[in-house]
């Protein structure tokens, strides 16, 4: 057993900073490097990929991540875990074989993790009693069934386990749980018992800090302005002990700042009750843990209790829920204000005189109240702005609807108020909303899998 390792994150979502990974591996020792590509409407974008082109719906740039660290794992023996594999974590792992063998090296496994897609297995599953309701307003799935476009199971990391304890240089997953990309490889190499709720719990605190890449670093801070540099943020790296215990660090000579409020803003991000963080490996207690500044962008984080995991999987599903039209102008000095709201009033009169059947509006002053959502009064009227940009959103089930809206537009450069920019993009066009359906699965219904694959 080593008496510590060290895991860096890479990436807290599909789009993050392209240079972390390299960064990561190359200005200082780690032992892996871990990659979240992964949120909730990431996985219906992959399966409409995949439906355009059954060779895709993983994530494509970790395919060029791989190619530009390649040198590393094997000269450094950093292992890599992922779930670039998204809806297709077959069709990823073959892209990885590719590119592992044309560039010449061999002796690298690639592990496949799967077993999350439910999708083709929804009747089956309503058939046998699992009614997959939706947890906040508990319909159950057959009312979206034809509008479904994914449904994933967040598995745990004993997959993962397996893939490691075999020796895979390579883990590419499906949908696991965020933080099991990180449990994974305490358990393995510390040989941690999944019944040892404490040391699992440990293992998910950790996950679940630097599962999001640059925000437990500095990035998304309250407090930005005591970030010295954001230019060359350093990504975080927890420095784990078999004991349960570990630090939050990041390579020396990085930007970003790592201390006990940038540590507690990531443990306290979407949480519920902080008592039972539910994950499918076991349930985090967020009230016992401790932190300690330990040194320079150094984070000690200890006492971490645990209980026994639930008995179901939560499932991530999302399905079609009509279309959506978003468009901005820009009015400008004097009376903008008045002039943006005059227009939204334009727009809503015109299609109420085409009949035209539309689901929410929402007309948003950019400059006034687009964060705050406050209401434009009389008072806000009288106020000189130097700019404020319209936005204009609508929803509704029928695209021609939509569309034929959205012709309305454009117009009002010149039959609305003067003083008006930003309309190059020209007309808007209706895009598919899609909406997220969380449900539970008991753990009995699910069988994830394992494969292991050599050059």
């Amino acid at each position: 057993m080593k008496s510590s390792i060290r895991i860096a994150s890479a990436s807290g979502f599909w789009g993050d900073l392209p240079r972390a990974p390299v960064d990561q591996v190359t200005k200082g020792s780690i032992d892996y490097l871990v990659m979240d590509y992964l949120a909730e409407v990431t996985m219906s974008i992959l399966q409409k990929q995949r439906m355009r082109n059954p060779d895709h719906g993983y994530a494509l740039d970790f395919v060029h991540v791989i190619d530009q660290i390649l040198e590393y794992i094997t000269a450094r023996g950093v292992r890599v875990i992922s779930n670039a594999g998204g809806v297709h974590p077959e069709a990823c792992k073959e892209a990885i074989l590719t590119l592992v063998k044309e560039r010449g090296y061999e002796d690298i496994s690639v592990a496949v993790v799967d077993g999350d897609d439910i999708l083709g297995k929804i009747d089956a599953l309503v058939e046998a009693g699992h009614q997959l309701e939706n947890i906040d307003t508990g319909e159950p799935i057959t009312s979206v069934r034809d509008q479904l476009t994914s449904a994933n199971v967040y598995l745990g990391s004993r997959p993962i386990v397996e893939a490691l304890d075999q020796g895979a240089d390579i883990v590419i997953t499906g949908r696991v749980f965020d933080a099991g990309l990180i449990l994974g490889p305490l358990v393995h190499e510390f040989g941690w018992d999944f019944n040892d709720y404490d040391r699992i719990a440990s293992g998910i605190v950790a996950g679940h800090i630097i599962e999001c890449g640059a925000q437990a670093s500095g990035g998304n801070f309250t407090d930005w302005q005591e970030v010295k540099d954001f230019v060359n943020i350093g990504f975080p790296i927890v420095e784990a002990f078999p004991d349960g215990t570990f630090a939050v660090t990041k390579h020396e000579g990085t930007g970003g700042l790592i201390n006990q409020m940038t540590v507690k803003e990531q443990l306290v991000y979407e949480i519920a009750d902080p008592s039972a963080y539910l994950t499918p490996d076991g349930v985090a207690d967020f009230t016992t843990l401790q932190l300690q500044q330990s040194g320079p962008d150094r984070v000690r984080v200890f006492n971490i209790k645990g209980k026994p995991p639930p008995r179901s999987y939560k499932v991530s599903a999302s399905y079609k829920a009509g279309y959506k039209i978003t468009s901005t102008l820009v009015y400008s000095w004097p009376r903008a204000l008045g002039k943006a709201q005059k227009a939204a009033d334009i727009l809503q009169g015109r299609a109420e005189q085409l009949g035209l059947e539309l689901g929410e509006w929402k007309a948003e002053y950019i400059g006034y109240n687009g964060c705050s959502e406050n209401p434009v009064t009389q008072e806000a009227l009288k106020r000189e702005f130097e700019e404020i940009q319209l936005r204009i959103s609508v929803s509704g089930m029928n695209r021609e609807v939509l569309d034929r809206f959205g012709k309305e537009v454009i117009p009002l450069v010149l039959t609305g108020p003067g003083g008006v920019t930003g309309y190059a993009a020209g007309r808007p066009k209706a895009a598919e909303i899609v909406a997220y359906w969380p449900a539970l699965l008991d753990k009995s219904a699910v069988e994830p899998r394992m494969r292991l694959f050599t050059i």
